[in-house]
Protein backbone atom coordinates (compact mmCIF):
# COMPACT_ATOMS: atom_id res chain seq x y z
CA UNK A 1 0.00 0.00 0.00
CA UNK A 2 1.23 3.49 -0.80
CA UNK A 3 0.50 5.42 2.37
CA UNK A 4 0.19 9.13 1.76
CA UNK A 5 0.24 8.64 -1.99
CA UNK A 6 -3.36 8.24 -3.16
CA UNK A 7 -4.55 11.79 -2.73
CA UNK A 8 -6.13 13.13 -5.89
CA UNK A 9 -9.40 13.74 -4.06
CA UNK A 10 -9.30 15.68 -0.77
CA UNK A 11 -12.34 15.27 1.45
CA UNK A 12 -12.60 17.80 4.29
CA UNK A 13 -14.86 17.53 7.28
CA UNK A 14 -18.39 18.16 5.97
CA UNK A 15 -19.25 20.27 8.98
CA UNK A 16 -16.56 22.72 7.92
CA UNK A 17 -17.28 22.90 4.18
CA UNK A 18 -20.71 21.39 3.70
CA UNK A 19 -21.74 24.11 1.29
CA UNK A 20 -18.99 23.23 -1.17
CA UNK A 21 -18.68 19.43 -1.04
CA UNK A 22 -21.06 16.59 -0.33
CA UNK A 23 -19.98 13.34 1.27
CA UNK A 24 -21.32 11.38 -1.69
CA UNK A 25 -18.38 12.17 -3.94
CA UNK A 26 -14.79 13.23 -3.15
CA UNK A 27 -14.00 16.68 -4.57
CA UNK A 28 -11.28 17.40 -7.08
CA UNK A 29 -8.39 19.55 -5.95
CA UNK A 30 -9.28 22.67 -7.86
CA UNK A 31 -11.80 23.17 -10.65
CA UNK A 32 -10.85 26.62 -11.91
CA UNK A 33 -8.86 27.25 -15.11
CA UNK A 34 -9.23 23.75 -16.55
CA UNK A 35 -8.44 22.93 -20.14
CA UNK A 36 -10.55 20.73 -22.34
CA UNK A 37 -8.24 17.71 -22.10
CA UNK A 38 -9.76 15.23 -19.63
CA UNK A 39 -8.06 12.18 -18.14
CA UNK A 40 -10.08 9.42 -16.49
CA UNK A 41 -8.39 8.60 -13.21
CA UNK A 42 -9.26 6.45 -10.24
CA UNK A 43 -9.65 8.23 -6.92
CA UNK A 44 -9.23 6.24 -3.73
CA UNK A 45 -10.40 7.48 -0.36
CA UNK A 46 -8.10 7.45 2.65
CA UNK A 47 -8.46 8.53 6.24
CA UNK A 48 -7.51 12.20 6.11
CA UNK A 49 -7.26 14.73 8.90
CA UNK A 50 -7.08 18.50 8.51
CA UNK A 51 -5.32 21.26 10.37
CA UNK A 52 -7.84 23.66 11.83
CA UNK A 53 -8.44 26.93 10.02
CA UNK A 54 -11.05 29.61 9.81
CA UNK A 55 -11.26 29.20 6.05
CA UNK A 56 -12.00 26.10 4.00
CA UNK A 57 -9.58 27.31 1.35
CA UNK A 58 -6.70 27.13 3.82
CA UNK A 59 -7.41 23.66 5.18
CA UNK A 60 -4.26 21.54 5.13
CA UNK A 61 -4.86 17.83 4.50
CA UNK A 62 -2.72 15.53 6.61
CA UNK A 63 -2.41 11.92 5.51
CA UNK A 64 -2.11 9.49 8.39
CA UNK A 65 0.70 7.00 7.87
CA UNK A 66 -1.59 4.11 8.80
CA UNK A 67 -4.34 5.24 6.45
CA UNK A 68 -6.46 2.49 4.94
CA UNK A 69 -7.93 2.34 1.46
CA UNK A 70 -11.68 2.10 1.10
CA UNK A 71 -14.05 2.71 -1.83
CA UNK A 72 -12.71 3.36 -5.30
CA UNK A 73 -14.25 6.11 -7.39
CA UNK A 74 -14.01 6.88 -11.09
CA UNK A 75 -13.81 10.56 -11.97
CA UNK A 76 -12.50 12.70 -14.78
CA UNK A 77 -9.60 15.03 -13.92
CA UNK A 78 -8.88 17.78 -16.43
CA UNK A 79 -5.50 19.32 -17.03
CA UNK A 80 -4.56 22.85 -16.05
CA UNK A 81 -5.18 25.44 -18.75
CA UNK A 82 -1.66 26.19 -20.01
CA UNK A 83 0.08 25.91 -23.37
CA UNK A 84 1.55 22.43 -23.08
CA UNK A 85 3.13 22.65 -26.55
CA UNK A 86 5.32 25.60 -25.56
CA UNK A 87 6.31 24.64 -22.04
CA UNK A 88 9.77 25.89 -21.12
CA UNK A 89 11.91 25.24 -18.05
CA UNK A 90 10.47 27.92 -15.79
CA UNK A 91 8.52 28.03 -12.57
CA UNK A 92 4.72 27.82 -12.65
CA UNK A 93 2.85 27.86 -9.31
CA UNK A 94 0.75 24.76 -8.71
CA UNK A 95 -1.89 23.77 -6.13
CA UNK A 96 -0.18 22.12 -3.18
CA UNK A 97 3.16 21.84 -1.40
CA UNK A 98 4.28 19.42 1.31
CA UNK A 99 5.73 20.56 4.64
CA UNK A 100 7.33 18.57 7.46
CA UNK A 101 9.35 19.89 10.42
CA UNK A 102 11.94 18.60 12.86
CA UNK A 103 13.52 20.08 16.03
CA UNK A 104 17.28 19.82 16.45
CA UNK A 105 18.14 16.43 17.90
CA UNK A 106 14.70 15.09 17.05
CA UNK A 107 13.10 13.30 14.12
CA UNK A 108 10.84 14.42 11.34
CA UNK A 109 7.25 13.67 12.25
CA UNK A 110 4.01 13.69 10.29
CA UNK A 111 4.01 16.06 7.35
CA UNK A 112 1.09 17.78 5.65
CA UNK A 113 -0.03 19.07 2.30
CA UNK A 114 -0.70 22.80 2.27
CA UNK A 115 -1.95 25.18 -0.36
CA UNK A 116 1.06 26.39 -2.33
CA UNK A 117 2.21 29.82 -1.20
CA UNK A 118 4.94 31.86 0.43
CA UNK A 119 6.61 30.58 3.57
CA UNK A 120 7.59 32.58 6.65
CA UNK A 121 11.16 32.46 7.97
CA UNK A 122 12.85 34.19 10.88
CA UNK A 123 15.50 36.63 9.58
CA UNK A 124 17.97 34.69 11.72
CA UNK A 125 17.11 31.32 10.15
CA UNK A 126 20.13 29.10 9.61
CA UNK A 127 19.47 28.74 5.90
CA UNK A 128 19.43 32.53 5.38
CA UNK A 129 22.48 33.33 7.48
CA UNK A 130 24.76 30.34 7.06
CA UNK A 131 23.44 28.56 3.98
CA UNK A 132 22.39 25.45 5.86
CA UNK A 133 20.24 23.99 3.13
CA UNK A 134 20.01 21.19 0.57
CA UNK A 135 17.72 20.50 -2.35
CA UNK A 136 16.88 17.65 -4.69
CA UNK A 137 15.35 17.43 -8.14
CA UNK A 138 13.37 14.66 -9.79
CA UNK A 139 10.52 14.29 -12.25
CA UNK A 140 7.11 12.69 -12.68
CA UNK A 141 5.89 11.68 -16.15
CA UNK A 142 2.39 11.01 -17.40
CA UNK A 143 2.01 7.80 -19.36
CA UNK A 144 -0.28 7.47 -22.36
CA UNK A 145 -2.83 5.64 -20.17
CA UNK A 146 -2.91 8.57 -17.72
CA UNK A 147 -0.94 6.83 -14.95
CA UNK A 148 2.08 8.58 -13.44
CA UNK A 149 5.70 7.41 -13.30
CA UNK A 150 8.37 8.55 -10.84
CA UNK A 151 12.01 7.87 -11.66
CA UNK A 152 14.17 6.43 -8.86
CA UNK A 153 12.85 8.61 -5.98
CA UNK A 154 14.61 6.47 -3.40
CA UNK A 155 17.95 7.52 -4.91
CA UNK A 156 17.11 11.18 -4.29
CA UNK A 157 16.10 10.31 -0.74
CA UNK A 158 19.41 8.54 -0.09
CA UNK A 159 21.42 11.39 -1.61
CA UNK A 160 19.62 13.93 0.57
CA UNK A 161 20.42 11.88 3.66
CA UNK A 162 24.13 11.80 2.75
CA UNK A 163 24.11 15.54 2.08
CA UNK A 164 22.31 16.21 5.36
CA UNK A 165 24.99 14.36 7.28
CA UNK A 166 27.68 16.55 5.68
CA UNK A 167 25.69 19.71 6.49
CA UNK A 168 24.88 18.70 10.11
CA UNK A 169 21.15 18.43 9.41
CA UNK A 170 18.53 15.82 10.24
CA UNK A 171 16.82 14.30 7.21
CA UNK A 172 13.56 12.46 6.49
CA UNK A 173 13.87 8.70 6.18
CA UNK A 174 13.84 7.23 2.69
CA UNK A 175 10.27 6.05 3.30
CA UNK A 176 9.13 9.48 4.52
CA UNK A 177 10.78 11.16 1.53
CA UNK A 178 9.22 8.83 -1.05
CA UNK A 179 5.76 8.94 0.58
CA UNK A 180 5.90 12.75 0.60
CA UNK A 181 6.87 12.81 -3.09
CA UNK A 182 3.94 10.55 -3.99
CA UNK A 183 1.47 12.64 -2.00
CA UNK A 184 2.68 15.91 -3.52
CA UNK A 185 2.60 14.60 -7.08
CA UNK A 186 -0.89 13.17 -6.77
CA UNK A 187 -2.19 16.33 -5.10
CA UNK A 188 -0.94 18.28 -8.14
CA UNK A 189 -1.87 15.69 -10.76
CA UNK A 190 -3.59 18.16 -13.08
CA UNK A 191 -0.26 19.95 -13.58
CA UNK A 192 1.53 16.89 -14.98
CA UNK A 193 1.92 17.48 -18.73
CA UNK A 194 0.24 15.15 -21.22
CA UNK A 195 2.37 12.22 -22.40
CA UNK A 196 5.27 13.48 -24.49
CA UNK A 197 4.71 17.16 -23.63
CA UNK A 198 7.08 17.50 -20.68
CA UNK A 199 7.20 16.44 -17.05
CA UNK A 200 6.38 17.59 -13.53
CA UNK A 201 9.60 18.82 -11.92
CA UNK A 202 9.70 17.99 -8.20
CA UNK A 203 11.83 20.12 -5.89
CA UNK A 204 12.37 18.82 -2.31
CA UNK A 205 14.08 21.31 0.02
CA UNK A 206 15.72 20.71 3.39
CA UNK A 207 16.65 23.82 5.33
CA UNK A 208 17.68 25.12 8.71
CA UNK A 209 14.55 27.14 9.48
CA UNK A 210 15.23 27.77 13.16
CA UNK A 211 16.74 31.06 14.37
CA UNK A 212 20.48 31.07 15.12
CA UNK A 213 22.84 34.03 15.54
CA UNK A 214 26.24 32.48 16.19
CA UNK A 215 27.64 29.96 13.71
CA UNK A 216 25.99 26.68 14.69
CA UNK A 217 23.45 24.16 13.39
CA UNK A 218 19.92 25.57 13.40
CA UNK A 219 17.55 24.55 16.23
CA UNK A 220 14.75 23.57 13.79
CA UNK A 221 14.54 22.16 10.26
CA UNK A 222 11.92 22.20 7.55
CA UNK A 223 11.47 19.71 4.72
CA UNK A 224 9.38 21.14 1.90
CA UNK A 225 8.36 19.89 -1.55
CA UNK A 226 6.91 21.96 -4.38
CA UNK A 227 6.38 21.08 -8.03
CA UNK A 228 6.16 22.78 -11.41
CA UNK A 229 5.41 21.54 -14.93
CA UNK A 230 8.46 21.92 -17.21
CA UNK A 231 9.67 21.43 -20.75
CA UNK A 232 13.31 21.41 -21.92
CA UNK A 233 16.00 22.90 -19.66
CA UNK A 234 18.12 24.36 -22.45
CA UNK A 235 16.35 26.54 -25.01
CA UNK A 236 18.01 24.39 -27.67
CA UNK A 237 15.98 21.41 -26.43
CA UNK A 238 17.71 18.19 -27.48
CA UNK A 239 19.78 20.16 -29.99
CA UNK A 240 23.52 20.47 -29.24
CA UNK A 241 24.67 23.01 -26.66
CA UNK A 242 27.90 25.01 -26.71
CA UNK A 243 30.14 25.02 -23.64
CA UNK A 244 33.15 27.07 -22.61
CA UNK A 245 35.79 25.65 -20.26
CA UNK A 246 36.35 27.87 -17.21
CA UNK A 247 40.01 27.82 -16.11
CA UNK A 248 40.10 30.58 -13.47
CA UNK A 249 36.95 30.20 -11.36
CA UNK A 250 36.15 26.87 -9.73
CA UNK A 251 32.95 25.19 -8.62
CA UNK A 252 34.35 23.09 -5.76
CA UNK A 253 37.51 22.14 -3.86
CA UNK A 254 38.67 18.89 -2.19
CA UNK A 255 37.21 18.60 1.28
CA UNK A 256 34.39 21.01 0.49
CA UNK A 257 30.74 20.40 -0.30
CA UNK A 258 30.93 19.93 -4.07
CA UNK A 259 29.83 16.31 -3.72
CA UNK A 260 26.52 17.12 -2.00
CA UNK A 261 23.56 19.06 -3.31
CA UNK A 262 23.86 22.04 -1.01
CA UNK A 263 22.42 25.39 -2.08
CA UNK A 264 25.79 27.16 -1.93
CA UNK A 265 27.19 25.08 -4.79
CA UNK A 266 24.86 26.76 -7.24
CA UNK A 267 25.32 30.37 -6.20
CA UNK A 268 29.06 29.88 -6.77
CA UNK A 269 28.65 29.15 -10.49
CA UNK A 270 26.45 32.15 -11.35
CA UNK A 271 29.29 34.58 -12.09
CA UNK A 272 31.03 32.36 -14.65
CA UNK A 273 27.75 31.12 -16.08
CA UNK A 274 26.37 34.64 -16.57
CA UNK A 275 29.57 35.74 -18.33
CA UNK A 276 29.47 32.69 -20.60
CA UNK A 277 25.85 33.22 -21.57
CA UNK A 278 26.56 36.87 -22.35
CA UNK A 279 29.07 35.61 -24.92
CA UNK A 280 26.57 33.22 -26.46
CA UNK A 281 27.56 29.98 -24.74
CA UNK A 282 24.98 27.65 -23.21
CA UNK A 283 26.90 26.92 -20.01
CA UNK A 284 30.30 26.45 -18.34
CA UNK A 285 32.44 23.35 -17.88
CA UNK A 286 34.67 23.48 -14.77
CA UNK A 287 38.14 22.03 -14.22
CA UNK A 288 39.66 20.76 -10.98
CA UNK A 289 41.09 23.52 -8.81
CA UNK A 290 44.41 21.77 -8.07
CA UNK A 291 45.86 20.81 -11.47
CA UNK A 292 43.43 22.78 -13.65
CA UNK A 293 43.45 20.06 -16.29
CA UNK A 294 40.93 17.46 -15.17
CA UNK A 295 37.23 17.75 -15.98
CA UNK A 296 34.80 18.21 -13.11
CA UNK A 297 31.24 19.06 -14.20
CA UNK A 298 29.06 21.65 -15.89
CA UNK A 299 27.19 24.16 -13.68
CA UNK A 300 24.34 21.73 -13.01
CA UNK A 301 25.21 18.65 -15.09
CA UNK A 302 27.68 15.79 -15.21
CA UNK A 303 29.91 15.42 -18.30
CA UNK A 304 30.67 12.38 -20.49
CA UNK A 305 33.33 11.98 -23.19
CA UNK A 306 32.99 9.41 -25.99
CA UNK A 307 35.91 7.90 -27.90
CA UNK A 308 35.09 4.90 -30.04
CA UNK A 309 33.13 2.41 -27.91
CA UNK A 310 34.47 3.87 -24.64
CA UNK A 311 32.51 6.40 -22.63
CA UNK A 312 34.49 8.18 -19.89
CA UNK A 313 33.22 10.39 -17.08
CA UNK A 314 34.99 12.03 -14.11
CA UNK A 315 35.09 9.81 -11.05
CA UNK A 316 33.12 10.83 -7.96
CA UNK A 317 35.72 11.86 -5.37
CA UNK A 318 34.05 14.55 -3.27
CA UNK A 319 34.09 17.52 -5.64
CA UNK A 320 31.53 16.24 -8.17
CA UNK A 321 27.85 15.68 -7.51
CA UNK A 322 26.86 12.00 -7.85
CA UNK A 323 24.06 12.58 -10.32
CA UNK A 324 21.20 10.08 -10.40
CA UNK A 325 20.84 10.53 -14.15
CA UNK A 326 24.63 10.08 -14.40
CA UNK A 327 24.36 6.79 -12.52
CA UNK A 328 21.44 5.70 -14.70
CA UNK A 329 23.23 6.57 -17.94
CA UNK A 330 26.29 4.58 -16.87
CA UNK A 331 24.15 1.47 -16.31
CA UNK A 332 22.16 2.12 -19.49
CA UNK A 333 25.31 2.55 -21.59
CA UNK A 334 26.77 -0.69 -20.26
CA UNK A 335 23.53 -2.51 -21.05
CA UNK A 336 23.85 -1.20 -24.61
CA UNK A 337 27.34 -2.66 -25.02
CA UNK A 338 29.48 0.40 -24.29
CA UNK A 339 32.55 0.33 -22.07
CA UNK A 340 32.16 2.97 -19.35
CA UNK A 341 35.09 4.28 -17.33
CA UNK A 342 34.85 6.44 -14.20
CA UNK A 343 38.25 8.08 -13.82
CA UNK A 344 40.22 11.30 -14.16
CA UNK A 345 39.49 12.76 -17.60
CA UNK A 346 41.84 15.43 -18.97
CA UNK A 347 40.85 18.48 -20.97
CA UNK A 348 43.07 17.14 -23.79
CA UNK A 349 40.90 14.01 -23.99
CA UNK A 350 37.85 16.25 -24.12
CA UNK A 351 39.21 18.14 -27.12
CA UNK A 352 40.09 14.86 -28.88
CA UNK A 353 36.71 13.17 -28.24
CA UNK A 354 34.37 11.83 -30.91
CA UNK A 355 31.37 13.04 -28.94
CA UNK A 356 30.53 14.79 -25.66
CA UNK A 357 27.28 14.97 -23.72
CA UNK A 358 25.93 16.14 -20.36
CA UNK A 359 23.46 14.45 -18.01
CA UNK A 360 21.18 15.73 -15.27
CA UNK A 361 17.63 15.54 -13.99
CA UNK A 362 16.61 18.68 -15.84
CA UNK A 363 18.35 17.93 -19.16
CA UNK A 364 18.34 14.10 -19.02
CA UNK A 365 20.94 13.82 -21.84
CA UNK A 366 22.15 16.96 -23.59
CA UNK A 367 24.56 16.58 -26.55
CA UNK A 368 27.45 19.04 -26.70
CA UNK A 369 27.94 20.65 -30.11
CA UNK A 370 31.16 22.47 -29.29
CA UNK A 371 33.70 23.13 -26.56
CA UNK A 372 35.76 26.33 -26.37
CA UNK A 373 38.98 26.18 -24.34
CA UNK A 374 41.52 29.02 -24.14
CA UNK A 375 40.09 30.51 -27.31
CA UNK A 376 40.14 27.25 -29.27
CA UNK A 377 36.78 25.90 -30.41
CA UNK A 378 36.26 22.18 -31.11
CA UNK A 379 33.02 20.93 -32.70
CA UNK A 380 31.56 17.43 -32.36
CA UNK A 381 29.38 15.30 -34.65
CA UNK A 382 29.54 18.00 -37.34
CA UNK A 383 27.62 20.30 -35.01
CA UNK A 384 24.71 17.88 -34.79
CA UNK A 385 23.46 15.34 -32.27
CA UNK A 386 25.92 12.48 -31.81
CA UNK A 387 24.87 8.88 -32.35
CA UNK A 388 25.73 7.82 -28.79
CA UNK A 389 23.96 10.81 -27.21
CA UNK A 390 20.84 10.17 -29.26
CA UNK A 391 20.80 6.46 -28.46
CA UNK A 392 21.22 6.89 -24.71
CA UNK A 393 18.73 9.75 -24.60
CA UNK A 394 16.14 7.66 -26.42
CA UNK A 395 16.64 4.55 -24.29
CA UNK A 396 16.47 6.40 -20.96
CA UNK A 397 13.60 8.79 -21.76
CA UNK A 398 11.45 5.99 -23.20
CA UNK A 399 11.95 4.10 -19.95
CA UNK A 400 11.17 7.19 -17.85
CA UNK A 401 7.94 7.82 -19.78
CA UNK A 402 6.79 4.21 -19.64
CA UNK A 403 7.15 3.58 -23.39
CA UNK A 404 9.40 0.56 -22.87
CA UNK A 405 9.53 -2.18 -20.26
CA UNK A 406 11.44 -1.20 -17.14
CA UNK A 407 13.84 -4.12 -16.72
CA UNK A 408 15.97 -2.06 -14.31
CA UNK A 409 13.23 -1.60 -11.71
CA UNK A 410 13.80 2.15 -11.69
CA UNK A 411 10.27 3.52 -12.09
CA UNK A 412 7.47 3.81 -9.54
CA UNK A 413 3.97 3.90 -11.02
CA UNK A 414 1.12 5.89 -9.47
CA UNK A 415 -2.43 5.60 -10.72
Amino acid sequence: MESGAVLTGLQPNSSLCSSRHSSASPPLLLRSHFSSSPYSLKLQKQQISFASSSSCQLLSPVVRRNATLSDTYSETVELADIDWDNLGFGFLPTDYMYVMRCPQGGNFSRGELQRFGNIELNPSAGVLNYGQGLFEGLKAYRKEDGNILLFRPEENASRMRLGAERMCMPSPTVEQFVDAIKATVLANKRWIPPAGKGSLYIRPLLMGSGAVLGLAPAPEYTFLIYVSPVGNYFKEGVAPINLIVEHELHRAAPGGTGGVKTIGNYAAVLKAQSAAKAKGYSDVLYLDCVHKRYLEEVSSCNIFVVKGNVISTPAIKGTILPGITRKSIIDTARSQGFQVEERLVTVDELLDADEVFCTGTAVVVSPVGSITYLGKRVAYADGGVGVVSQKLYSVLTRLQMGLTEDKMGWTVELS
